[in-house]
């Protein structure tokens, strides 16, 4: 049957053909928190209200009330129940609920192993390896803190942090630790502080209890989210030997807030003491180097080459003297052989030459002739009478003429006579 503006279905028709829907709907059994538990004595029906632990999301539920009190202490609000009923919608308020015919608690031996799986489950996709941790700045500049507002987790975690260094700022979150509301407050305030440019590192901290009150930080919800996060996140939840699931998701893990507080930041009597230290480590390494060089330099000062650089070079100029001195002292014996030399080829060229015959007594006669040079009279029969003729003795040179006369015989030997010649001299 269609509707219309002009056709409309009235709101009893609305509601019963949502109810006719629902009452299809089989019977479910669903896990949750039981956040409020309404049980009033001479009724026969209890209102309980189940959230779901990770999502801000709640669901109507109604109970006898016999079903409620023989529960037991395991029905009541904080509780983790698992329930069986089939929905139900309700014409006169327009409101469903879960109209529950079972209430079990969930046991302690449950939710380990159901923590257990979910550690399998993120350690198999690698949340849990080492090489995705990052370590946190060695000085951060400003520390986000998720804890319960005025917890003790916050005062161990800020006293001790301030006490190894004052000047440590904290932007602090305050959530839920424990019940429906811990994981959403927790994500949205991890959220605010992974966005904040200023915060260098993210601390999650809350103090000790029971498996059920640390089942936030084993949620799966929030173990994804920490292992998202830009920002190195810091663990600090409950004591050594409680190890909900973000232990592991997270880059650091400290046993308690007290150790996290120490480990976020440096102490700042050590790291002075640490400084003057390596001040005076390098100060005697400066020292040492410096007297290590002196020594070297003045050893090298000591050295007869830089104690006294003109030194060698005296040796050097004695050498070059004496070496000059050998050269000069060759080049003069060589001078003299060669001039020995000299005077040997000049005394014999002396004695083979023309003038050392005429000073034994020869004497050389040529014509005169009026030429320049006179020839050299070789033979007698070159000249007749009256040949004018120049004689050059020794000493000097006279003048003759060729007088008449016989010109004597040749003797057989082959020896010519001399001519005899009527000189007179000039």
């Amino acid at each position: 049957m269609s509707t219309s503006p002009e056709q409309p279905w009235p709101v009893r028709t609305v509601a019963r053909k949502i109810a006719e829907w629902v009452d299809r709907l089989g019977a479910v059994w669903v896990e949750g928190q039981l956040a409020q538990v309404t049980a009033r004595a001479g009724t026969g029906t209890a209102f309980l209200v189940l959230r779901d632990p990770a999502a801000d999301v709640s669901l109507q539920l109604t109970a006898p009330i016999g079903l409620v009190h023989g529960g037991g202490p395991a029905v009541a609000e904080g509780n983790r129940v698992v329930v069986h009923g089939k929905p139900s919608f309700f014409l006169g308020r327009g409101t469903l609920s879960l109209r529950v015919d079972d209430i079990r608690a969930v046991g302690i031996g449950e939710l380990l192993a159901r923590i257990e799986r979910l550690r399998r489950l993120l350690a198999a996709e690698g949340l849990f390896d080492a090489a995705r941790k990052r370590r946190p700045p060695f000085l951060p500049g400003c520390i986000g803190l998720v804890t319960g507002r005025a917890s003790a987790a916050e005062h161990d975690v800020v006293t001790n942090a301030q006490a190894r260094w004052p000047a440590v700022r904290f932007r602090i979150e305050p959530v839920a630790v424990q019940g429906a509301l811990a994981v959403p407050q927790i994500l949205d305030a991890l959220g605010a502080l992974d966005r904040d440019p200023d915060v260098d590192v993210i601390v999650l901290a809350r103090g000790g209890g029971s498996v059920e009150d640390l089942l936030p930080f084993s949620d799966e919800t929030l173990c994804r989210a920490v292992a998202d996060c830009r920002t190195p996140v810091v663990s600090a939840i409950g004591h050594e030997p409680d190890t909900p699931l973000v232990d592991h998701v997270a880059d650091v893990r400290c046993s308690t807030p007290t150790e996290a507080g120490r480990r976020l930041v440096p102490d700042l009597a050590e790291e002075t003491a640490r400084i003057a230290g390596l001040r005076d480590r390098a100060r005697r390494a400066l020292s040492g180097w410096v007297d290590r060089e002196e020594r070297l330099l003045t050893a090298l000062r000591g050295r007869p080459v830089l104690a006294d650089p003109l030194r060698a070079l005296d040796a050097r100029a004695v050498e070059v003297e004496r070496l000059r001195g050998a050269v000069r002292s060759c080049l003069v014996r060589g001078l003299d052989r060669r001039g020995h030399d000299l005077e040997h080829v000049r005394a014999r060229l002396s004695t083979l030459g023309p003038a050392a015959t005429l000073a034994r007594g020869y004497a050389i006669v040529q014509r005169d002739t009026g030429d320049d040079p006179l020839p050299v009279l070789r033979s007698a029969a070159e000249v007749g009478p009256g040949d004018r003729l120049r004689i050059r003795v020794a000493d000097g040179a006279v003048a003759a003429s060729v007088g008449e006369g016989k010109k004597p015989a040749a003797k057989r030997n082959g020896t010519r006579a001399k001519k005899t010649t009527g000189a007179t001299t000039p």
